[in-house]
């Protein structure tokens, strides 16, 4: 584990949400981050356009962050998708790539197509973007994860404080 990590999920910190009944804690994910299968349905819309929509999801768990929910390609409109430009590396999962809507150059997904062999179970899966595309857990609209960096899918049942909160930068 990186020496720089002194949140582990282990221990909540003191300024930690207490999380009520329903309520999950970022606080309590663990680092390394963990995959959970999600049977939830899950839709995501650009405007009047559904890129995707399943019961198959997975979701990332990672200490202080919202999870992510990583969409199976058979479930999602990939003809109305695009290679989008640049690449990110994850320390955990490895060498991301872009995805925008047809028609555009804004990254609204990312999928890791060659990833680490602990997160094998997402090769060629799609996160988007909350706060670019319209995301839905069971009805309920996603809040994207603050500071335009990260994916994090905020629902009513996430409590932080989050990674991108202001005074998070030592996290």
């Amino acid at each position: 584990m990186n020496a720089m990590w002194k949140h582990t999920g282990l221990n909540r910190p003191e300024f930690a949400i207490t999380p009520q009944p329903g309520q999950e804690s970022v606080w309590d994910y663990p680092r390394p981050p963990d995959i959970r299968a999600d049977q939830r349905r899950v839709k995501v819309h650009a405007g009047n356009q559904v890129l995707a929509e399943t019961t198959r999801a997975k979701r990332i768990l990672e200490t202080a962050s919202p999870p992510t929910f990583y969409l199976p390609p058979e479930d999602v409109a990939l003809e109305c998708l695009v290679p989008a430009s640049g690449v990110s590396f994850c320390e955990w999962k490895g060498t991301a790539r872009y995805w925008a809507v047809e028609g555009s150059t804004t990254p609204v997904a990312w999928s890791y197509p060659d990833p680490t062999a602990a997160f094998s179970a997402i090769a060629a899966w799609l996160s988007f973007y909350p706060g670019r595309v319209a995301c839905y857990v069971d009805g309920e609209r996603v809040r994207p994860q603050p500071g335009g960096f990260y994916g994090g899918w905020l629902t009513a049942e996430i409590v932080g404080p989050v990674k991108g909160d202001p005074g998070s930068g030592g996290w």
